[in-house]
């Protein structure tokens, strides 16, 4: 099975090709400047993979960026409505977590993401040499309360995480590690059913009517 995987929930955004859980390309990106496409081709070019090859495409879902994760979703919906493609939604944090596995980053590791409002997100996961599993699922929290009870040994990692915890690990979330969960999956999807995982309830402002012009 040939996937592509597009990662842009995050200021590194980043692309990679593999065949099962063997990657055979990725390309990394930072500050945004290089265009979508201009990235898949290059990976797809790394790898002498045709695009027409392509048989899976992995998104990840955030959270993280809403403009990134939007934009790697419409790629995704126009490769399935062009070539047929099955489409695949996979954590971020996840990504995350099977990342510091393979950092052997090992404990109770808290995934952290900026939520923006003083706030952040936050999944924890139990990390072991043979894997990882979730522990506490996604949730919106300020950053205090993300504090380990009676100072128990936590690891915290994450794009941003030195932001609150001084002792964390930069990790952005990867391809290359988003291909490998997303060969072992098979719950494939509709294009039209992908969204960013935002966890805040959404809000509409409606606007103030127009006012009139005054007469002369």
């Amino acid at each position: 099975m040939t996937i592509l995987a597009l990662e842009f929930s995050s200021p590194q955004r980043s692309v990679a090709v593999a065949r099962g859980r063997e990657v055979l390309a990725e390309a990394v990106e930072s500050g945004g400047g290089t265009p979508a496409f201009r990235l898949i081709e290059k990976v797809l070019t790394d790898a002498a993979v045709d695009r027409r090859q392509i048989e899976v495409v992995a998104v990840g879902l955030g959270p993280g960026s809403y403009t990134g994760i939007r934009a790697a979703i419409a790629i995704a919906q126009g490769w399935q409505l062009a070539r047929g493609v099955r489409l695949l939604g996979v954590s971020s944090a996840d990504t995350l977590a099977a990342q510091a596995q393979a950092e052997q980053i090992f404990g109770r590791v808290n995934v952290i993401v900026d939520a923006q409002r003083g706030e952040v997100y936050r999944a924890a996961y139990d990390v072991c040499s043979d894997g990882w599993r979730l522990r506490e699922p996604l949730s919106i929290v300020a950053p205090a309360a993300t504090q380990p009870p009676g100072g128990a040994a936590e690891r915290f990692v994450g794009p941003e995480v030195t932001k609150w915890f001084a002792g964390g690990k930069i990790l952005f979330p990867r391809a290359s590690a988003l291909v490998k969960l997303a060969a072992c999956r098979s719950d494939f999807r509709p294009g039209e059913t992908l969204e960013p995982i935002y966890l805040r309830e959404t809000n509409f402002v409606r606007s103030p009517p127009a006012a009139r012009p005054s007469r002369p």
